[in-house]
């Protein structure tokens, strides 16, 4: 649509062809490049074949790299950029359309939450670390198909609260608690089997599994953490790891 917009591309030496591709958003205010640092996934992406894209958020009208979730902060496309990138990467380095995922912090989750409502024929599953659904995908949610999802939140996250009583200033909030997030995906996909694993003595992980085309929706409950990436010294979890063994099962 005759805008500029820029990403970065990790492609391991001899990836096979119809690899995965998948996206990894940087959240509100940051930069692609920094995402790799916080996730670490050009190293899983070098030992298990697939492509890692990190897409760069354009400006807001306050001036801040961001995503366009159905937010009011601007009138970015993202949809469409990062729609059309994902087709234009699946063609240019021979990837598999059927595996092409979109993962994000922060604002970069909500994005993803966006991308697997709005984009389905693009985006076949979201992972959302420290994010939510924005208002509008929430609101919007009647019409949106099964797909699989992975959330990670912190209780004491007091930027996007998981109680759901985050602000609804610039379209942000207005989904409600994290949990009730969790049950609309896991019976929107049809989700027959549910266990409760404690991974650490401050992290519960909820899988609920066998859905309809067989999805899975996972939520990982970090107790005490606020709004930061997870870490496998304080909380058990590695983020770029437990991001591709969920995206691995589909």
């Amino acid at each position: 649509n005759g805008e500029e917009r820029q990403y970065l591309i990790h492609v391991p030496e001899n990836l096979p062809a119809n690899a995965p591709l998948l996206f990894a958003l940087h959240g509100y205010t940051g930069y692609a490049k920094h995402v790799d640092g916080a996730l670490k996934l050009n190293e899983v992406a070098d030992a298990n074949g697939f492509a890692v894209c990190y897409p760069q958020g354009a400006l807001d009208n306050s001036r801040n790299p961001h995503w366009n979730a159905r937010l009011d902060l601007s009138n970015t496309d993202d949809i469409g950029f990062l729609s059309a990138l994902a087709v234009t990467l699946q063609s240019e380095y021979n990837l598999d359309p059927s595996k092409t995922f979109t993962c994000g912090i922060s604002n970069g989750g909500f994005m993803s939450y966006t991308l697997v409502a709005e984009v389905p024929q693009v985006f076949k599953g979201a992972a959302s670390v420290i994010g939510t659904m924005s208002g509008y995908t929430w609101e919007n949610r009647t019409s949106i198909s099964p797909s699989p999802v992975l959330q990670i939140s912190g209780t004491n996250d007091n930027i996007v609260p998981y109680d759901g009583t985050m602000s609804t200033e610039n379209g942000w909030g207005g989904a409600p608690h994290i949990h009730t997030v969790m049950d609309f995906w896991k019976d929107l996909n049809g989700c027959s089997t549910s266990d409760t694993i404690s991974v650490t003595d401050v992290t519960t992980a909820y899988k609920h599994s066998n859905g309809l085309n067989g999805e899975t929706v996972w939520y990982y409950e970090i107790d005490g953490m606020g709004h930061n990436v997870p870490n496998s010294n304080g909380h058990g979890i590695d983020c770029g790891e437990l991001i591709w063994e969920f995206f691995s099962n589909h």
